[in-house]
């Protein structure tokens, strides 16, 4: 069953998703990078139009109250720092897939703080949702059940639990890193049973290492 209820996690997501590989065609046709460096303000802009346009639909995204979310929020916290330390050491050649291209917001020795302000913004903001929303909410459940609303993130059998780790792997390039972050935010949501535990730690893991990014110069991981 594929209807407006699953177009509405899967929409955003696939968006993004378009924009990159709009940006890997054009960089194969002869583009050089440093002439997409605005395409990532128009990616995350199109995504964010969508969640803001469909954010009546998504139920998950309702804000959790009581004592048992403000415990979730510090382990999510905890994670997300956890995350970010892994992802930036598990960078040995075997657990990279294919090669990143980067983000490199520099021109001429100087940095254009506009497009750093706007990565940082979606990757802390924007990203965590959009992702959640798609991997952990509606992938993750449906591979358990069609109605994928139904299913208790508590109740998420094995099956849809690795594959879905396996495939957020695969979507990075670093996907031991990947696979790693993707077995944590799937046992937050699963523990926590708010989409909102996942999306801290991802958002937490996004800003340190832009931070960290930015910091020192390290593009590639971006």
């Amino acid at each position: 069953m594929f209807d407006r209820v699953n177009l509405y996690r899967i929409a955003p997501f696939g968006a993004y998703v378009f924009f990159m590989l709009l940006e890997d065609m054009l960089l194969k046709f002869g583009w050089e990078a440093n002439d997409l460096r605005l395409l990532y303000v128009v990616k995350i802009t199109v995504v964010a139009g969508l969640l803001w346009a469909m954010r009546s639909a998504y139920s998950e995204l309702r804000w959790p109250i009581g004592a048992s979310f403000r415990t979730s929020w510090a382990v999510a916290i905890v994670a997300g720092i956890v995350v970010f330390i892994a992802w930036i050491n598990l960078t040995a050649d075997w657990m990279v897939m294919g090669e990143s291209v980067g983000f490199d917001p520099s021109d001429q020795d100087e940095i254009d703080w506009f497009l750093v302000v706007v990565r940082l913004i979606g990757a802390a903001f924007i990203v965590p949702v959009m992702e959640e929303l798609f991997w952990r909410s509606f992938l993750m459940r449906w591979i358990d059940h069609p109605n994928f609303l139904s299913v208790s993130p508590a109740h998420v059998g094995l099956k849809a639990f690795c594959i879905t780790a396996v495939l957020f792997a695969l979507a990075h390039s670093l996907w031991l890193a990947g696979l790693f972050a993707g077995i944590v935010y799937n046992l937050l949501y699963m523990r926590s049973g708010t989409l909102w535990s996942p999306i801290l730690a991802h958002a937490i893991t996004n800003a340190i290492l832009g931070i960290w990014i930015v910091s020192t110069g390290n593009w590639g991981f971006w």
